[in-house]
């Protein structure tokens, strides 16, 4: 690898830009699998600008990569030692030479044939890196959504809920301005104007949904009968995941909104591009966090109200299992859900993590009491729930031998009598 190949991270993904063949090499060197940058739609938007003559001939002679930020692939960038610029807040770095070694960090005045030395061209690779992570989760959204058991709009529309209708409607508008903007490459002012009241929509969405989850969590938590703790539970799971679709697809149509929007702040206000992006990604994170923190206090209040069933499996060995297996359905179901979007355990906020270890603080303790009685399945571990007819079978085993040892006792008595 005798050129450069030049790498920008954004903190979502690491961009590979060099000749073809040596950014095909770096990336198997290093094993990262990658996905097309994008780099011709750089291309197509400085050939409209100013910087045509030096920017449209760097861009042409460079190919362009992307690789979304993993455990693994954050290791590359920091081998790397990419330097982050406060200007833009991308970290960029150059690799040259067979054994992938660093060559030092380039900076706007220094290498002036680079494609890293021009503003234009980072806040425009900024943009299209933005972009394409956005794409990448609203692509794992859209597989998330294809392995439910209903179609998405079958869901929004059994809720007969006229905010989820206004919904469906701005979801066809933005789907409609996706598919204008790979035809003609760009947002133009008619696409954008029918766009004005789609955030609007997705938000109110969102927040309604998030609050209908609060609800659902707050029912379980209230519920101290274990027979209506079940009923809820059941009832719940399949609410719960209505709710998570809809959430789901909220996400998706605000990441296809922010796509749109880049493109359309490139043309009106290129040099407010690199600006926006990063407002754009603290919105983005902040929406993350609200959905994070929702979610978690609903996981750890379903885990509460195994522990509790659990707890209680010796009085009620019907309806305890029936609590603890709704409540493994909604935790999986809301890690698959988080999981898609991005949002890592690690990443939960203060106030999340405190519910969670509240929940297993109380769990442990039920499942403790639980099992001195009956040896209780200490499923929200992971492990497997004992079927209901054998906790059964055991509580009819133990009630019989009492009544053999109370019926020996009596007869000593009248023999001693």
């Amino acid at each position: 690898m005798d050129d450069e190949i030049q790498l920008i991270s954004d903190g979502d993904g690491l961009a590979v830009i060099g000749n073809a063949p040596d950014v095909e090499r770096f990336l198997a060197s290093e094993g990262l699998p990658s996905k097309d940058l994008g780099l011709r739609r750089l291309r197509a938007a400085m050939e409209m600008g100013a910087t045509v003559a030096q920017a449209g001939a760097e861009i042409a002679a460079e190919s362009g990569r992307w690789v979304k930020l993993t455990e693994e692939s954050a290791k590359v960038v920091e081998k790397y030692g990419l330097r982050e610029s406060a200007a833009s807040g991308l970290s960029t770095g150059v690799v040259k030479g067979p054994k992938g070694q660093i060559r030092g960090f380039v900076e706007f005045t220094k290498n002036p044939r680079s494609f890293l030395t021009n503003p234009a061209n980072l806040a425009g690779a900024g943009r299209i890196m933005a972009q394409v992570a956005m794409q990448q989760t609203m692509d794992e959204i859209a597989d998330y959504l294809a392995v439910i058991d209903k179609k998405v709009d079958d869901v929004l529309r059994a809720q007969k809920d006229t905010m989820l209708a206004r919904m469906i409607g701005a979801g066809y508008v933005i789907e409609e301005a996706m598919t204008l903007r790979e035809t003609k490459g760009r947002v133009d002012e008619i696409t954008w104007s029918k766009m004005q009241t789609a955030p609007t929509t997705i938000a109110e969405t969102q927040a309604y949904a998030l609050l209908r989850l609060d609800a659902l969590a707050e029912k379980l938590e209230q519920q101290s009968n274990i027979s209506d703790l079940a009923t809820t539970a059941k009832e719940a799971e399949a609410v719960i995941q209505e709710w998570l679709t809809v959430l789901a697809r909220c996400f998706q149509l605000q990441d296809a909104i922010a796509v749109l929007e880049l493109d359309r702040v490139l043309d009106e206000s290129p040099e407010e591009l690199n600006g926006h992006r990063l407002g754009l990604k603290a919105a983005r994170q902040d929406r993350l966090d609200h959905i994070a923190r929702s979610t978690g206090q609903l996981v750890a209040r379903m885990n509460a109200a195994a522990a509790r069933a659990n707890a209680k499996v010796l009085f009620n060995p019907a309806k305890s299992p029936a609590v603890v297996q709704s409540s493994n359905h909604v935790v999986a179901g809301v890690h698959d859900f988080r999981g898609r979007l991005g949002i890592e355990s690690g990443r939960e906020s203060p106030e999340a993590r405190r519910w969670v270890e509240a929940a297993v603080e109380v769990r442990d303790k039920a499942l403790e009491t639980g099992a001195k009685g009956v040896g209780a399945a200490r499923v929200l571990g992971g492990e497997t729930l004992d079927r209901a007819g054998s906790v059964a079978d055991k509580l009819s085993t133990g009630i019989a031998e009492r009544a053999r040892r109370w019926r020996g006792a009596d007869q000593k008595r009248d023999q001693d009598g």
